[in-house]
């Protein structure tokens, strides 16, 4: 099935202690992207400046990603710098932010991608995320939405607005408290799932991530690596594992979403073990699918059947299987 992402692609500048780079390729839409592209097809609708360099280009297309609604307008590209504190890849601070020609960017939905039958909307405008989705023909089968905290802090009447019309919302721990003024993870959740949202997934970085939907809730941990390069997009390459794969398997159950929580925490890990973009382009999908199954065998123990109790009744604090 089709999916189609509408956000940013952008020149990063990071700074990673001993190991900067400068204008690499990043982007809500073009991290995204690349993580769905290992799923299934998908379709970009982004600005970019008469700046931006073929071989990136080549590059997406590349990968399989649609970028035929890709703009290219007068000016530089949108740019992005920060850094990262080299003892705790958690903490990271904007140093600028130049937004050139996204400035003055209003997306157009061409014909071939107002069926699209999954749609995530980036980190954007929450006005253009309306304006986006009342360009489809119908409605996708599935709408899913990213934000941040300057849109949460300063246009929140227009993100609530946008929050309502979508299926899924993904939000860092911090933001959906800010967001839902609630203090606990678990309170903000049922918040924003009453704005809208039936599924409303909180991500908690090296933590995991929270899912709620409906009935179901599923905690997932992060993948266990021993050093991060490059946290810059792991978020978006989350969401991307998460929509790529439920638009290629098609599975709205609650099971296809833990499924799809899983993939996104594989494509997140794999997203920070070198700088940008760079660890997909030598990854295989034997890596991922063992990433998979490793993540499942971190995760499994024996639940306890109906009739199974940890403690026995008779013997106080006794653990079940105990032999002394």
């Amino acid at each position: 099935m089709s999916l189609l992402v509408v956000g940013t692609i952008a020149y990063d500048s990071v700074s990673l202690g001993t190991e900067p780079r400068v204008d690499s390729l990043g982007g809500s839409a073009t991290y995204f992207s690349i993580a769905a592209s290992f799923f299934t097809s998908v379709a970009v609708v982004a600005v970019v400046g008469k700046d931006f360099e073929d071989s990136d280009r080549q590059y997406l297309l590349s990968r399989g990603v649609d970028i035929s609604g890709m703009e290219t307008a007068g000016g530089q590209t949108f740019r992005w710098s920060g850094s990262y504190d080299p003892n705790n890849m958690n903490i990271r601070e904007t140093l600028e932010t130049k937004l050139n020609v996204l400035a003055e960017f209003t997306p157009v939905i061409d014909d071939k991608h107002k069926n699209s039958d999954y749609l995530f909307l980036a980190n954007i405008d929450p006005l253009i995320q309306i304006n986006v989705l009342e360009q489809m023909a119908s409605r996708p089968r599935l709408v899913a939405m990213d934000t941040m905290n300057f849109w949460i802090d300063d246009h929140v009447e227009n993100l609530r607005e946008t929050v309502a019309l979508v299926d899924v919302l993904f939000m860092d721990e911090n933001e959906i408290k800010t967001f839902t003024g609630k203090r606990s993870v678990i309170e903000a959740a049922k918040s924003a799932r009453e704005m809208g949202p039936k599924v409303v997934v909180v991500k908690k970085g090296e933590h995991g991530v929270l899912v709620f939907n409906e009935g179901d809730t599923f905690s997932a941990p992060a993948f266990p690596l021993e050093k991060v390069k490059d946290p810059t997009g792991a978020g978006d390459c989350f969401a991307g594992g998460f929509m790529g794969y439920l638009s290629r398997s098609g599975d709205l159950s609650a099971e296809g979403f833990r499924r799809a929580t899983i993939v996104g925490s594989v494509m997140g890990s794999y997203a920070v073990e070198n700088f940008g973009s760079n660890r997909f382009e030598s990854l295989v999908s034997d890596e991922i699918d063992d990433r998979f199954r490793g993540m499942a065998g971190m995760t499994y123990f024996d639940p306890l059947s109906n009739e199974d109790k940890l403690l026995d009744d008779n013997q106080g604090s006794k653990l079940i299987g105990e032999t002394h």
